[in-house]
């Protein structure tokens, strides 16, 4: 499979995660805090280098990779290189776009526990400051209601390339493979 194919696929699988995210935060009136971001610094984010080629094939083409590898080379920071606690607005991602599954699950999906139950991940933000809505949307996941589920996700992924997704790094470690990945490919072509 092509670099252009894994893209491709990636994007489709973040497409289809990003419509049932916005249903269940239709039904269930969960939202992030305007500008929050919080979730962001945590220094111990870990993703796979498949959930980045999307970002890395884009930067290839619009000719910025290498500025981006060589920041993401002299960052010494865990906290994610893409996060812009600078920039106005809903959040702090400078690549929303681009950014990470579990950037993008976290919030809005549920796990399975070992009783085959989905139990809904979010933060303590959400927790307490809509503490109605999230205790009604967690009953909802509670008896069955519909809600993206972690570990659907990150299968769709390792069915695109199991090599790439199975292995969660550091979130720039991650990013730096995929950039690699895609230097790689495109300098032999």
């Amino acid at each position: 499979m092509t670099i252009e194919e894994k893209v491709r696929d990636v994007e489709a699988v973040f497409d289809a995660l990003d419509q049932e995210i916005a249903a269940f935060q239709a039904a269930s009136s969960l939202h992030c805090k305007f500008g929050c971001g919080k979730c962001c610094f945590k220094p111990d984010i870990e993703a796979t280098i498949l959930e980045f080629l999307p970002f890395a094939f884009h930067l290839y083409q619009t000719n910025q990779i290498e500025s981006w590898y060589d920041k993401l080379s002299s960052n010494q920071s865990p906290v994610c290189v893409i996060l812009n606690p600078d920039q106005s607005g809903a959040g702090l991602c400078s690549e929303y776009k681009y950014r990470g599954l579990i950037c993008r699950l976290f919030g809005y999906s549920a796990r399975t526990n070992k009783y085959g139950k989905k139990e809904l991940i979010t933060c303590q933000i959400i927790k307490t400051e809509q503490s109605e809505n999230y205790i009604a949307a967690e009953q909802r996941v509670s008896d069955g209601g519909e809600v993206p589920v972690m570990s659907n996700y990150y299968m769709q992924l390792r069915n695109i390339d199991p090599e790439l997704s199975t292995r969660f790094l550091p979130i720039n470690q991650a990013m730096k493979g995929a950039f690699e990945q895609v230097l790689s490919y495109f300098a032999y072509r």
